[in-house]
């Protein structure tokens, strides 16, 4: 019938295999993520911290740590709830209408949200008093990495039209006053941006309410792709098999009256505060930088109250799974969407969003023999202008005409794909001076950089090499050339310096490489470590695209630029070297490593 709580997902795990306790204090400053992290390395079970060190409460991690895990928890939902998220044009009349659809009509009985006459019984805590939790040694403090972060629309009040996102919340450190004070981060194209604006624009504070814990189906609504019109509440409710319960308390705050915990709020126009660094999802930090303030008013909890949290950092993590379980329930839903797009993947081993690789139609020219991209450069710019696809950096597409069989979560055999038929010199498209992920920090400023379009239709143009051309050799700044996939090199070089230094350094290799054999080299990365980037598909793939702007860090042999499109006759470069405004990598503390021989046990 679905959780009523996070207490009874927590023992349900635990009584099928699925949970451990941890019973020993464990500290909330880097031990605890160490220890989910070595876990979730292993594919391990979930972890319950029964006493964090500082704080009353316990806490869970990697709920979601396994695809498997993850569909056990909604073993009796998730069927149905793909049928609704399927009904990409108006789910919410069938909800109003189950009759129509049998096959969903319980699901419409469990989804609408549910306002209670009563008030749950809360009590009330601190922020000080909650797990403090710090994931990586240079974070600016301790964070809520699992929150639903509750907002209304201050023209449409009421839940159904309210947003329920998962935005980090930080709790300490910084210039924050110490329990009247939090940190609320959010990026671009969230709809929490929505109802600020529209609050700043009448000079009124936005009314926040941050939910911890609850049923898992709520923290997956937090993060879930949904149709127009479905709420993110309806959604929890659907796929939790329980309606979402709600009330207000006096101050007119929205409670969930299933969370764990509840922190109350409000956010001024124009009231920002310094929050991060922060160890993030691409595997780097996300700097200091100026976002909302929120202050708190009350937090509450409930009694036997669990702390929910995640650690991420380079993938793959627990993250990974959620966009697995997402994939499950919509990955089939986005094509509907987009005219003649079959399938699309951001690709999480180059951290989603700097990476997506999608296979099209391509039917504008059916009566000629030769096909070039042109349908799928059309679907590329939709891809491109919806949603948080908008902030992806690479998009590799290609023609599903080509080959039936493709698929675009085999990364190396699709990167070849594209590689070996691409035209350099008219099939790469660039857009510049536009917006990525807030995240990251290849581009030129915050939420500033560029994109580039690898578009790939016909016959194959190139037999990608497996080996090192006969003959091949390197200028003296480069060195230790390996081959990652067959036409794919990487390359040793110095440390950048500057742009300047670079465009030198690339033009003494093109110059260089232009008299010598390459045509089984279709993509050339100039990277520091090259046998390390070589090393595996993921080291490459994040590697080359976390650490290039494609505006800036593509070059070519043979490079031109023609009526404003730049090509190239040979092999793409692509500058993927450490730059000085990049953020640095997440590294782990080894002194707390040494301390995690205390729980062996834990480790296979």
């Amino acid at each position: 019938m679905g959780y009523k709580s996070l207490a009874e997902c927590v023992a349900d795990l635990e009584k099928h295999g699925h949970l451990i306790r941890i019973k020993e204090e464990v500290d909330p400053y880097l031990e605890m993520a160490a220890i989910h992290l070595r876990v979730y390395e292993q594919q391990g079970p979930a972890l319950l911290f029964e006493k964090v060190k500082g704080s009353p409460f316990p806490a869970v991690s990697n709920l979601f740590g396994t695809l498997e895990r993850a569909k056990f928890m909604f073993r009796d939902s998730l069927d149905k709830v793909e049928q609704l998220v399927g009904l990409r044009n108006d789910p919410m009349k069938v909800l109003k209408n189950p009759l129509k659809l049998p096959g969903i009509g319980f699901t419409a009985l469990t989804a609408l949200p549910l306002k209670q006459t009563f008030k749950s019984t809360f009590s009330k805590t601190t922020i000080s008093a909650l797990p403090q939790i710090v994931n990586w040694p240079m974070d600016g403090g301790p964070f809520i990495t699992m929150p639903q972060v509750y907002t209304e629309d201050i023209d449409k009040p009421g839940i159904m039209n309210a947003n329920l996102g998962m935005y980090r919340i930080q709790l300490a450190g910084n210039d924050y006053i110490k329990d009247k004070e939090i940190g609320l981060h959010y990026q671009i194209h969230r709809g929490i941006g929505v109802h600020q604006s529209k609050a700043n624009a009448k000079g009124q504070p936005l009314k926040v309410s941050i939910f911890v814990g609850g049923p898992p189906s709520h923290p997956l609504a937090a993060v879930m792709p949904l149709p127009e019109g479905l709420s993110e509440m309806t959604f929890a409710g659907a796929l939790g098999n329980r309606r979402f319960r709600y009330f207000y308390d006096e101050e007119g705050f929205c409670i969930s009256a299933d969370a764990d915990f509840v922190i109350t709020g409000t956010v001024y126009p124009q009231e920002n505060k310094p929050e991060g660094p922060f160890g993030d999802h691409l595997g780097y930090y996300s700097l200091t930088h100026p976002f909302p303030l929120m202050k708190v008013h009350n937090v509450y909890h409930r009694k036997d109250a669990i702390w929910s949290f995640t650690v991420v950092g380079r993938p793959p993590q627990e993250d990974t799974s959620f966009g697995a379980l997402i994939h499950e329930i919509a990955g089939s839903a986005l094509p509907k969407e987009i005219h003649g797009l079959k399938e699309l993947n951001a690709v999480d081993a180059a951290g989603v969003h700097p990476l997506l690789f999608a296979i099209g139609s391509e039917r504008y020219t059916p009566f000629l023999k030769e096909r070039r991209p042109q349908e799928i450069l059309t679907i590329a710019n939709h891809i491109l202008g919806k949603n948080q696809l908008s902030l992806a950096k690479y998009l590799f597409i290609a023609a599903r005409e080509d080959d039936e069989t493709l698929d675009t979560h085999d990364i190396s055999a699709f990167m070849q794909h594209v590689l070996s038929r691409i035209d350099f010199r008219t099939d790469l498209h660039f857009h510049t001076n536009t917006t990525i992920d807030t995240l990251d920090y290849s581009g030129d400023g915050l939420n500033s950089g560029s994109k580039v379009v690898f578009a790939a239709a016909g016959d194959q143009r190139r037999t990608l090499s497996a080996q090192l051309p006969s003959g091949f050799s390197l200028p003296e700044s480069f060195k230790d050339a390996q081959v990652a996939i067959p036409g794919v090199l990487t390359i040793q070089g110095l440390p950048y310096g500057s742009q300047d230094q670079a465009n030198g350094e690339v033009a003494s290799l093109n110059q260089h490489l232009k008299g010598q054999n390459l045509e089984g080299i279709a993509l050339i990365v100039l990277c520091d470590d090259s046998i390390f980037a070589a090393e595996t598909i993921n080291n490459l793939v994040w590697i080359t695209f976390t650490r290039s702007n494609p505006a800036s860090d593509i070059h070519g042999i043979g490079a031109f630029t023609e009526h404003k499109h730049w090509g190239c006759t040979g092999p793409v470069i692509i500058d993927a070297r450490k730059k000085p405004h990049h953020a640095p990598e997440l590294i782990k503390d080894p002194e707390v490593e040494k301390k995690l021989e205390r729980f062996a046990g834990l480790f296979k």
